[in-house]
């Protein structure tokens, strides 16, 4: 049997092989949805933008303009460090100290004829919905939680039921060493990014006492200059993580710690690591990562094979520990996500009654939950304000709250509390609260 015939295009040859993919219907297509002619158009005037511009964006940036999309948007708050260069590989060391968006973009340019890639220093938070509205795809290639549950749940906020092009796919990658994911999220059709929190759990803390006594490693001297040290001088009004300024000052606080305890092993990347609490990157695991990512926005804008998450796997893990092992399996959509859902999410609290916890541990407990991540939550419950973080007059005013008992503010077993944290813009976490029992 004969392969489907390439659909004869008036593209340069250097696309030739490409078409042979892009053009020609797969096993598992779906003749309804997948339409040959108009594969090469809708890849030249597909608007992709790119989170992140680092070792996982690098890969990613130049596997989309490889691919022949032509449009491409990428946001990137940093600078070129030299510690990027092992494995950022669109840097060189003339480039250090500049955005990484900027050179990322300039360089592929040069090297792929045709595509236009737009650069973005800035925050993601920085831009509004209609910003975000004008991409058909967005690709995360980030290295922070916090970064990617903010995108996540703008992007479902952005969903009208009514307009179809207010779903814009998400495709997120992520590494850790030699692992790696890559998944697909239809914001209100599939599993977002905070119903799987709960596999993306909080690196367990370092108890205080090993900080300010016993440090062993240079994440305690970190942690120590983190924790102890900002909090005793206060150099600053408030801890900026993405401020070079405070990060070379806990830095040196580390460095300080470190000598002290004849620790080695402190440097300036590795204190950005931890503040910011990265996950760190290796150069193959990032490519193998990208490529999958890419693999699934040129299914997306094709329809030339079925993309993952439709119908049904939507999540892939990759092991490079033992050899090369990947496998798919389908995250499944939570009602109690506080995202996507429409139901509160249990909060279980280790505790027999009310009466035994204080709002202060409350609060402090979601930091470590799995299924809350919260750094600086503000809590409400019945219509009423229990406890904000900000502005500093209503902090000031319900901070005797946090003393008070649960049952001393009317919580009992059951009642709903409302938690926002402004890390993650307008999202209201919803939980009900359980006690343990006896």
């Amino acid at each position: 049997m004969s392969s489907p015939e390439t659909l004869a295009t008036s593209r340069p040859a250097r696309w030739k092989w490409l078409d042979n993919i892009r053009t020609r219907p797969g096993p598992y297509t779906d003749p309804d949805v997948f339409d040959p002619d108009a594969a090469v158009k809708t890849m030249d005037t597909m608007k992709v933008l790119v989170i992140g511009a680092g070792g996982l964006g690098c890969e990613i940036l130049k596997n989309l303009a490889l691919s022949g999309f032509k449009d491409i948007h990428v946001i990137d708050m940093d600078t070129i460090d030299i510690s990027n260069l092992n494995r950022q590989f669109l840097f060189r060391q003339d480039d250090v100290g500049k955005s990484k968006a900027e050179v990322a973009a300039r360089f592929v340019e040069r090297r792929v004829r045709g595509v236009k890639i737009t650069p973005h220093n800035a925050k993601i938070q920085d831009f509004d919905e209609s910003f975000y509205m004008q991409f058909q795809l967005v690709i995360c290639g980030l290295d922070s939680i916090e970064a990617r549950r903010w995108i996540n749940a703008a992007l479902v906020d952005m969903v009208d039921e009514n307009v179809e092009d207010s779903i814009k796919p998400l495709i997120d990658g992520g590494t850790e060493g030699f692992k790696g994911q890559a998944r697909v999220i239809l914001p209100t059709v599939t599993s977002c990014i905070e119903c799987q929190l709960d596999m993306h759990a909080p690196r367990a803390a370092v108890p205080l006492c090993t900080l300010a006594s016993i440090p062993r490693q240079p994440e305690h001297c970190i942690e120590w200059a983190h924790v102890i040290a900002w909090d005793q001088e206060k150099p600053f009004p408030q801890l900026d993580k993405d401020d070079p300024v405070h990060i070379n000052w806990l830095y040196q606080k580390a460095l300080e710690r470190a000598k002290e305890f004849n620790i080695q092993g402190v440097t300036y990347s590795l204190t950005q690591g931890v503040v910011k609490n990265i996950i760190p990157a290796i150069a193959a695991t990032n490519s193998v990562i990208a490529a999958a990512c890419c693999n699934e926005a040129l299914k997306i804008a094709t329809n030339c094979n079925p993309f993952l998450g439709y119908p049904d796997n939507n999540y892939m893990m990759y092991s490079g520990n033992d050899g090369i092992y990947t496998y798919t399996f389908k995250h499944e959509r939570k009602e109690d996500c506080p995202v996507c859902g429409s139901e509160a999410r249990e909060l279980a609290l280790p505790v027999s009654k009310p009466a035994d916890w204080t709002l202060r541990e409350l609060v402090e407990s979601l930091a470590g939950r799995p299924e809350a991540q919260l750094k600086k939550p503000s809590v409400r419950a019945a219509g009423k304000t229990l406890y904000m973080q900000s502005p500093p007059s209503l902090e000031q005013q319900t901070r005797p709250n946090l003393d008070k008992t649960l049952e001393e503010l009317g919580l009992s077993e059951g009642q709903e509390i409302a938690v926002t944290d402004p890390a993650f813009g307008a999202v209201t976490f919803r939980f009900r609260l359980k006690f343990k029992k006896q």
